[in-house]
């Protein structure tokens, strides 16, 4: 799995013109899913991203996670992120997961976030969205 993480100062994301997830402060998690991953990989990754460090205090510029400033999280799905880029001009897709275990996958993710009490907004998952974002820093991690 792969979780780009962009922490933001407000998200949101619409589909056909309305909008069906948003958060204030926190992150944007774009979630790729490739076609080994398992559910210990979503719990994990689930952890990783909530415990991940990325928050300012007084003392550093990147110190507190987002369970620490209480931070919201907007999850959206994006197959393109486990896409074959290596060789060629055009991506391949044979390494993302397929759409029923991704969609399993995914939501087993968002579960442990909203079970670990963070307020987890989504988007649709298989639909063409568009996303909004305010990326407060800019800052943005790849997580695999």
């Amino acid at each position: 799995m792969r979780a780009l993480l962009q922490r933001v100062s407000s998200a949101r994301v619409e589909v056909t013109g309305e909008v069906v997830g948003s958060i204030e402060r926190g992150l944007l998690v774009l979630l790729g899913v490739a076609v080994d991953d398992n559910l210990d990989d979503a719990d994990r990754l689930a952890r990783r991203t909530l415990d991940l460090r990325i928050f300012p205090d007084d003392a550093k510029p990147m110190n507190r996670s987002l369970m620490d400033v209480a931070g919201e999280l907007l999850v959206v799905s994006q197959f393109t992120l486990c896409a074959d880029t290596r060789r060629g001009r055009r991506p391949g897709f044979s390494t993302a997961a397929p759409p029923e275990r991704a969609e399993a996958l995914y939501e087993r993710y968002v579960k442990i976030c909203r079970e670990a009490g963070v307020t987890t907004a989504t988007g649709r998952f298989g639909a063409d969205m568009q996303v909004h974002l305010v990326n407060d820093g800019p800052v943005t991690f790849l997580l695999e």
